[in-house]
């Protein structure tokens, strides 16, 4: 795990990136159509995937250490609704990247982390179907304009991954 590693008491010591700023996700401002490519079923061997697309709008927030984006889309054939905030701490030089959603309106653990030029790091503990997992988000920039987004599991303490989602993101305005 880039920038990230498991203390004797099990917590997760995440450390910036020497380039780590509040200005990390200004690329992402403006508005997004989005290719999603997730497994149907995580953590047990699958390679089910299911596919759908979405709109997503970023605002920059809080004279810029912040920024929040909405996630619309139809699961299933029912309308779900995402929200993300992430905040930056200048003191840390961290992003924590906040998630709540229609189907759970409860704001989830934050993922933690920084950018190491146009590839981003940022990880959480949590659970999944009753197994601690540690959760990795990893964003690739290298083109600003169609950026990548996944999400991976790992019930090992890192040592695999799963990785079960990923965003292919094409802007559509400003």
């Amino acid at each position: 795990m880039q920038n990230c590693s498991i203390e004797k008491n099990e917590s997760l010591k995440i450390t910036p990136s020497s380039t780590s700023s509040k200005d990390d996700f200004n690329f992402y401002e403006g508005n997004w159509t989005i290719n999603n490519r997730r497994l149907k079923k995580r953590l047990c061997n699958s390679d089910d995937w299911v596919e759908f697309k979405a709109n997503q709008e970023m605002k920059i927030i809080m004279l810029g250490f912040g920024n929040t984006d909405n996630f619309i889309t139809n699961l299933d054939g029912k309308p779900f609704e995402g929200r993300t905030i992430r905040l930056f701490n200048p003191n840390t030089k961290l992003w924590s990247m906040y998630w709540t959603d229609s189907n759970n309106p409860i704001l989830q653990p934050p993922t933690v982390g920084s950018f190491e030029g146009d590839i981003g790091k940022f990880y959480c503990k949590d659970t999944f179907d009753g197994q601690n997992i540690i959760v990795e988000f990893l964003w690739d920039k290298t083109d600003p304009k169609n950026p990548i987004w996944s999400q991976g599991f790992s019930n090992d303490k890192g040592k695999t991954w799963e990785t079960n989602w990923y965003m292919y993101m094409k802007k559509t305005s400003p």
